[in-house]
């Protein structure tokens, strides 16, 4: 009975994270980025960022629990399983002819490497090797470098991008004094909001930590089993944001362009930067 009261609870806590993350974090996310008028790669780097949140606490408290293969397989289902809903919220939407495009290609090509390299990590038993830390902060800034060159080499055309930085500096001659007097102080409050969703995410993280505890070490389950499901949960607010981030532009291309980004940022932000503060509290902690 106790053992099914923690199972209960894991998938209680998991499921408020995945809640909190959708309908709150995105969401206030997504407006600070309407308000500034951000770019959609800009804005599926946010997403990125924002859907990968999950990971972090998940990863981070039960790293702090001692169990660093759980960690560790989370990251690599969570990138799994994101690829595969980009994939076919792509098809579904009837965009996979803007894959052909040389940008997204490289972006693709840069998300399969963050899914070989932590089963390569799992099959030679190094996920919590400290060596790994500037590796990964090499990769990561390798990784970024690598797109951002071939979204400007590739990505768009060179007239329109001029065209469209002449017209961006223009607007924002004109409207400084609207970003000043109306839409700063909604900036404000979505940023107050996104602190106290930080706080929410820190305090159901920290009991989903002390659950993962009982399962692994009183019940025996396996971190493998945990870390899965863990990525499976976690990966739900990539899902939404692929088919939303489709439906909300007219233009079908700066759709699939911010989905791509969402896709990598996630999947990197996972392998180099989560994982890397994984391995720091283990050892810290271990």
């Amino acid at each position: 009975m106790e053992l099914f009261i923690e199972i209960v609870k894991f998938f209680i806590y998991a499921t408020i994270i995945v809640f909190i993350s959708k309908y709150m974090l995105v969401k206030t996310l997504r407006k600070i980025g309407e308000l500034l008028k951000l770019k959609a790669k800009t804005i599926g780097n946010i997403a990125g960022i924002a859907t990968s949140i999950p990971e972090l606490l998940t990863v981070s408290f039960s790293a702090f629990s001692g169990l660093m293969g759980t960690s560790t397989y989370n990251i690599m289902s969570s990138n799994i399983i994101n690829s595969v809903q980009y994939m076919f919220s792509v098809f579904i939407n009837k965009n996979k002819r803007i894959l052909k495009n040389k940008a997204i290609k490289i972006d693709l090509l840069l998300v399969l490497f963050t899914i070989i390299i932590p089963i390569f990590m799992l099959i030679l038993q190094i996920e919590n090797n400290t060596n790994l830390v500037p590796i990964f902060i090499i990769l990561f800034l390798t990784f970024y470098k690598i797109t951002s060159n071939s979204h400007r080499l590739y990505g768009e055309k060179r007239k329109w991008i001029e065209n469209t930085e002449i017209s961006s500096e223009i607007n924002s001659v004109v409207t400084v004094e609207k970003y000043t007097k109306k839409e700063v102080k909604n900036v404000v409050i979505q940023a107050v909001f996104l602190a106290i969703i930080g706080i929410l995410l820190y305090f159901v993280g920290d009991m989903l930590s002390d659950t993962l505890n009982n399962l692994c070490n009183i019940f025996n389950v396996s971190e493998v089993a945990i870390g899965v499901l863990l990525g499976v949960i976690t990966s739900i607010p990539e899902l939404i944001t692929f088919f939303e981030s489709q439906k909300y532009y007219k233009n079908k291309k700066e759709g699939v362009i911010e989905a791509t980004r969402n896709l990598l940022t996630s999947n990197i932000m996972n392998l180099f930067i989560i994982q890397t503060v994984g391995i720091i509290i283990y050892t810290i902690f271990y």
